[in-house]
């Protein structure tokens, strides 16, 4: 039987139509910049590291021809890596501006704080790049609508990483999900436990040398440097972050809502807190979240700070139908009949964790070869912001809920906030002067 690792390679193959496997610095030279896609890797903290991972994998049809971040140390570290990794040395700026008007970059990958990912993806559109945006693909729900608005309007790939939607394993049992192997699925659950610690309180600092402080806020309003901002804990600040709920519970949510068959619910009630600690952290570490349908309803429960698993798992979805139940996670799955008892499995042959905070793996690589052959013979995306900002405006609607505190009944069509005018003051935001996207 084949490994995971063949059926990936395999799979990456036939979609992109690469040798997927090569690795000798010298045939990557042969190739030459004008075979292959030229990336612009954009944001090198943590994630970026798996997009370089992913484009090592696909390297006979993508290089990495520029770096770009407002931070000089993350850059030149980053750099450093890449030419080690790809065999080449990649242009570097601060300025992803100045990169954006590289007429031989074809695609650009956004791996920067969440404010960014919008405001950046629409700027590599404009400027006539395809574009590979981490989740969520936005900040908030207006942004999500000018991504996609952008995406029509200007006609190049946007791909979102929600890279468990190029997972084989998943590909197939969501398939079989459909097929009937569990009859009529109707409810899905969702979760994610990790053992965050406490961010502390911070204090203002002088901005280290190395740092664009300026470019980092870029679209956000300005404020102080603070010293437990930056490079990570941004997470947990409303105007940077977006919370554990899109963070990480994008991925899950996405396979509940792709396993259904489901797009905006009717309605969503949310209720959460800050328990495990008095911090600076603004969101809770503790949310749980219903999405209901007519006839279909999704789960969320998101625990940053306590790390007790469900199922074995510290994170993945269960998908329940009239005849049985489908656990499904990054590492395989399994399915039980409507008592409770194993029928079926399949193990990918590794596993994954919630405190990796980086994520290489063979999802990530499948996910940048399904979008390259996108780009290069018009494969159809496995998760194209059409799609993937469905998921992420239900979550960004989730943080809603929790904010004001009330159920909020949806326009099923767009997602729009029914009834409701104080809640729907919150899908948008403020945008410091001279920075608000535009389509």
């Amino acid at each position: 039987m084949a490994t995971r690792r063949e059926f990936l390679d395999a799979l990456a193959v036939s979609a992109a139509t690469l040798a997927v496997g090569a690795t000798a610095r010298s045939y990557s030279r042969i190739l030459g910049s004008n075979d292959r896609l030229n990336f612009a890797v954009i944001g090198l903290n943590g994630r970026a590291y798996a997009h370089l991972s992913a484009l090592k994998a696909n390297r006979n049809a993508a290089r990495i021809s520029h770096v770009c971040d407002v931070d000089d140390k993350i850059l030149r570290k980053f750099a450093d890596r890449a030419q080690q990794e790809m065999g080449e040395v990649p242009a570097t700026d601060k300025d992803f501006r100045r990169i954006l008007e590289q007429k031989d970059v074809d695609a650009i990958s956004v791996a920067a704080p969440d404010h960014w990912h919008a405001p950046m993806a629409i700027a590599g559109l404009q400027a006539g790049k395809h574009v590979y945006v981490e989740k969520p693909c936005s900040h908030n729900a207006a942004e999500g609508e000018m991504l996609v608005r952008a995406q029509q309007k200007y006609q190049k790939l946007v791909q979102m990483g929600t890279q468990q939607r190029s997972s084989p394993h998943t590909i197939e049992i969501v398939e079989k999900i459909h097929a009937g192997i569990i009859g009529r699925p109707y409810f899905a659950k969702a979760w994610y436990s990790n053992v965050r610690k406490s961010i502390g309180t911070g204090k203002d600092a002088p901005i280290p040398p190395q740092l664009d402080w300026d470019l980092w806020q870029g679209p956000a309003p300005r404020r102080p440097y603070r010293d437990n901002v930056h490079p990570y804990n941004w997470h947990w600040f409303k105007i940077y972050g977006t919370g554990e709920t899109l963070n990480n519970g994008t991925h899950e949510v996405d396979v509940c809502r792709w396993a259904l068959g489901v797009d905006y619910p009717d309605r969503i009630s949310s209720i959460g807190g800050r328990y495990q600690f008095k911090d600076d952290w603004q969101f809770y570490d503790t949310l749980v979240t219903s999405f209901a349908y007519q006839d279909k309803m999704i789960s969320w429960e998101g625990k940053s700070c306590q790390g007790m698993k469900y199922y074995g798992r510290d994170r993945g979805s269960a998908i329940m139908g009239t005849t049985g139940t489908v656990l499904v996670d990054r590492s395989g799955y399994e399915v039980y009949d409507l008592e409770g008892k194993k029928t079926s499995e399949f193990r990918a042959g590794s596993t994954t964790s919630s405190s990796d905070l980086v994520g290489r793996d063979s999802m990530t690589d499948a996910h940048f070869a399904n979008f390259i052959a996108g780009i290069r013979n018009g494969e159809k995306l496995n998760a194209p912001v059409s799609v993937g900002n469905i998921s992420v405006t239900m979550l960004q609607l989730s943080n809603i809920a929790w904010e004001v505190s009330r159920e909020l009944r949806l326009d099923t069509k767009d997602g729009r906030i029914q009834g409701d005018p104080e809640a729907m003051k919150m899908w948008g935001r403020e945008y410091e002067n001279g920075w608000a996207p535009r389509v």
